[in-house]
C-alpha cells in the first residue's frame, strides 16, 4: 500500500524558481502546498499556474510559513503520513524525494533528513554562514545528545503523526535545529541521506545577509542550549 505524502514549500518571493521546484517533485506526492510568507512578487500565481495548492502567511518568517502549511493540512479530512519539507529556492533536487522519503517506508524511520554532503554539493551553494552554523550546531548536538546528524538541511521528511507530537512552535529561521533537538529528545528513529545541492536561484533571506546570518545563528544556539539544560 503506497502512503500518502504531502509537501510544505514556504516561499517568499521565489517566482523565478517556484516552478521549476514543483515541476521536478516526483508524482508519487499527493499535494504540493506552497505557503505564500507575504511575497511581494508573483510567487503565489506561479505556484498556483505548476498546479500547487497555495496558503497565504502574512507573518513573516520561515517557522510561520511551515506552521500554516501543518494547520491546513490538520483541517483535512485524509491525512497524511509523510510530510516533506521542501525549499523553494531551487537549490535542492525536488526529484530525490523518493530517497528521502525511503528510510520511512521501508525501514519504519520516523524522521530523515537531506544531509548537503561536501562531495555532493556545487561550489559557491552554501555560505561560510551557513557551513559554520551546520558545523557548530550539529557539533554540540553530538556533545549534548550523542547525536549523529550532519546537517540542518531543509530537504526533510517526517510521519505525520510524529510531526505533531512534536508541538513545533518556532517562528522563524530555528525551526529546522528545534525539529531535530526535539526527535532526539523524544529520541525517535532518524537517518540522513546524502543530498545534491546547488546555488539557489535569487539571493538567499538568510545566508545572504548579515542579519539574517546573525540571527539565524543565534536562533540555532538559543534552542540548542534551551534544549540542553532542560530536563
Amino acid at each position: 500500500m503506497s502512503k500518502i505524502i504531502k509537501v510544505i514549500i514556504p516561499a517568499y518571493n521565489e517566482e523565478a524558481s517556484i516552478g521549476k521546484v514543483i515541476a521536478e517533485i516526483p508524482d508519487i506526492v499527493s499535494e504540493i502546498i506552497v505557503v505564500n510568507n507575504n511575497s511581494t512578487d508573483t510567487t503565489a500565481e506561479v505556484a498556483k499556474k505548476a498546479g500547487a495548492t497555495v496558503l497565504f502567511q502574512p507573518k513573516a518568517g520561515y517557522g510561520n510559513a511551515c506552521l500554516k502549511g501543518m494547520e491546513y493540512i490538520s483541517e483535512e479530512k485524509t491525512k497524511p503520513e509523510i510530510i516533506v519539507f521542501l525549499d523553494g529556492d531551487y537549490s535542492d533536487y525536488p526529484s530525490e524525494l523518493p530517497q528521502i522519503v525511503a528510510p520511512i517506508i521501508e525501514n519504519n524511520i520516523d524522521f530523515v533528513v537531506g544531509a548537503r554532503v561536501k562531495a555532493l554539493r556545487e561550489s559557491g551553494s552554501m555560505t561560510f554562514p551557513q557551513r559554520f552554523g551546520n558545523e557548530l550546531a550539529t557539533k554540540l548536538m553530538r556533545l549534548f545528545f550523542n547525536s549523529k546528524f550532519t546537517d540542518l538541511g531543509p530537504f526533510r521528511a517526517i510521519k505525520y503523526e510524529k510531526l505533531l507530537s512534536l508541538n513545533m512552535e518556532d517562528k522563524t529561521y530555528g525551526w529546522t535545529v528545534e525539529m531535530q533537538l526535539k526527535v532526539l529528545k523524544k529520541k525517535f528513529t532518524y537517518a540522513e541521506v546524502p543530498v545534491k545541492y546547488k546555488n539557489r536561484i535569487g539571493v538567499s533571506k538568510v545566508s545572504g545577509t548579515v542579519k539574517g546570518a546573525i540571527f539565524a545563528g543565534v536562533k540555532i544556539l538559543s534552542w540548542i542550549f534551551k534544549y540542553s539544560f532542560k530536563k
